[in-house]
């Protein structure tokens, strides 16, 4: 059965889908209407989501878009953070994750408060984050991610439980992008981010991470830099959610407002895609997602329990 206790709130099979929303304190996020760098805006649009339904908060200080240049120093992104969850922890009665990839602020944000570290790169951005993590006994979500550390032992695809063979990834050099290699991925989407999600898996356990404490994400809107079209590729990931089971991990999906609703749609603005982000969202929860990170908590919970329904009359008593 898959399951996993991230920061008090345990999600998997069997369980209700849960929604977690998303907060950001960086003012170069691609949502506009997202951002809350004053503490009373933030607290009231967390204040919000927890009367809609979110199981957890997730807060990020710097945008990962992967088609921004947003990244900003360390300390920068561990300052906002820590004040942030701070803020939050002590006002809301929910557990507050930090959404970071380095382990500076996650560590400044585990001291603040925060029980669950989102990491888009999947442990393979710092050196230091999955010990920190495994120290600090904190839920993780590891996200597939296009960009790992330059170390050829990074680069090497990893086989294990229901991977696909060698030829399913081939991996090759491509240019930086801010947090380390950009890797070019091509075959079949989801054996790709399969196998990807194997290798932070295996990162976890060497460092000595419960695997209870443990959700994967595919990285809907990582991965520029392939041989398919990217909004392709993230509906064909999509499309295959349930392959993922295999992993063994509750899968955590996040769609809201990305490029490809836009691709899609026709829509180039954000704020017009929630309509996409829904629709989005009930394929990914009949796909078999446990965890749905989302900025729009209220509708979002609305569309996963009309999903859960129908997923429910599908698969029968």
């Amino acid at each position: 059965m898959n399951r996993a206790y991230l920061g008090g709130v345990t999600i998997g099979d069997g369980l209700p889908v849960a929604v977690a929303g998303a907060l950001n304190v960086s003012p170069e996020s691609f949502y506009q209407a997202s951002i809350m760098t004053e503490g009373d805006h933030l607290l009231r649009a967390g204040e919000r989501m927890a009367r809609a339904g979110a199981a957890f908060v997730d807060v990020g200080a710097m945008s990962t878009a992967p088609y921004l240049a947003a990244r900003i120093p360390e300390s920068q992104e561990a300052e906002r953070l820590a004040w942030a969850v701070d803020l939050l922890v002590r006002k809301l009665d929910l557990p507050v994750s930090a959404d970071t990839s380095r382990s500076l602020p996650a560590r400044a944000a585990l001291e603040a408060g925060a029980r669950i570290v989102n990491d888009v790169t999947g442990l393979t951005g710092d050196p230091g984050m999955a010990a920190l993590v495994a120290r600090g006994r904190a839920g993780i979500i590891l996200m597939a991610s296009a960009s790992r550390r330059t170390s050829r032992a990074q680069r090497e695809p990893q086989h294990g439980r229901g991977l696909g063979p060698p030829r399913a990834r081939r991996v090759t050099r491509s240019c930086p992008a801010g947090r380390g290699e950009r890797i070019r991925a091509s075959g079949d989407p989801i054996a790709v981010v399969r196998g990807l999600l194997e290798e932070s898996l295996g990162l976890a356990r060497a460092a000595g991470i419960d695997p209870s404490l443990i959700a994967v994400d595919p990285g809907i809107g990582f991965f520029r830099n392939q041989d398919m079209v990217w909004h392709e590729w993230d509906c064909a990931v999509l499309a295959g959610l349930h392959r993922l089971r295999e992993l063994g991990q509750p899968v955590c999906v996040g769609v809201s407002r990305k490029s490809f609703i836009g691709a899609a749609a026709g829509e180039d603005d954000p704020a017009r895609r929630l309509p996409g982000s829904l629709a989005a969202t009930t394929v990914a929860v009949l796909g078999g997602a446990q965890l749905i990170r989302t900025h729009d908590v209220e509708e979002t919970v609305q569309a996963v329990k009309v999903a859960e329904a129908i997923r429910r009359a599908r698969e029968g008593p």
